[in-house]
């Protein structure tokens, strides 16, 4: 079942959607299989994280992304695809390294949810 999100929070996430770049689910599985170089970073929360996240992610969550990036990932032009739950704390995430001066900032609708939903490869921490 989906999370109820109240007014405020989803005026932000719409706001914040305006300034930044969507993908599909599909556009990352393609990017995948193709092998593209770019980052596929979980900003979800740690207990999230170490219940499944995409094969091959890194995790920054939402809570630390903007103290820990520029010491993480100091290429400012490094093409990044990052991904929540659903696609609304990533949306804020990718808003905020824009505004940090990342240029290529992607933000996966459907999130892991959607991921999950399609039987899509989840991978886990041993």
């Amino acid at each position: 079942m989906a999370m109820q999100h109240t007014p405020g929070f989803l005026k932000i996430v719409h706001d914040a959607k305006t300034r930044i770049k969507e993908c599909t689910i599909a556009d990352v599985q393609a990017k995948i299989s193709a092998n593209e170089s770019f980052l596929l970073i979980d900003v979800r929360e740690e207990s999230e994280w170490a219940n499944g996240h995409l094969p091959g992610a890194i995790h920054l969550g939402k809570g630390i992304i903007e103290r820990d990036i520029e010491t993480r990932i100091p290429d400012t032009a490094t093409p990044m695809i990052l991904y929540c739950g659903g696609g609304f704390r990533s949306a804020l995430a990718a808003d905020n390294l824009q505004k940090m001066g990342y240029t290529n900032v992607i933000s996966m609708d459907g999130g892991f949810r959607g991921w999950k939903e399609a039987g899509l490869t989840i991978a886990k921490n041993s």
